[in-house]
């Protein structure tokens, strides 16, 4: 039995874009657990994050350590607090304006991709 913090990632692998990009993070170093949780393959999971499933495949969700949902760009520095060598992204990133301007950022490109992904009838 782990005594570790725990995180869970909650994402879609239908998208390859978000794919990708959680196979990368699943591959560095944490300081944690993380369990990664992906809703296109078991959709049961949307339910522990009390979250209608066509948002979290549209954004990633995290629960972290201390059980606070994250929703989006926050999801992301949740991750990169709980990854050895990419702390320092959460601390640059995670600086209140440049925060908001990444937040903005994200919510945009991930409501695109979203609506890519619809197009392209991934699920």
């Amino acid at each position: 039995m782990t005594s570790q913090p725990k995180i869970k990632v909650y994402y879609n692998s239908a998208c390859p874009v978000c794919k990708a990009g959680i196979e990368t993070q699943m591959g560095k170093e944490s300081r944690c657990e993380i369990r990664w949780n992906d809703i296109h393959t078991h959709r049961a999971l949307v339910s522990e994050v009390s979250s209608d499933i066509e948002f979290v495949r549209e954004r990633l969700h995290v629960i972290d350590e201390s059980g606070n949902l994250h929703i989006g760009f926050d999801a992301f520095l949740a991750i990169w607090r709980a990854s050895t060598h990419e702390r320092w992204k959460a601390s640059m990133l995670g600086i209140p304006i440049v925060r908001q301007l990444c937040s903005f950022g994200y919510n945009l490109f991930a409501a695109a991709l979203y609506r890519w992904n619809k197009v392209k009838k991934r699920w």
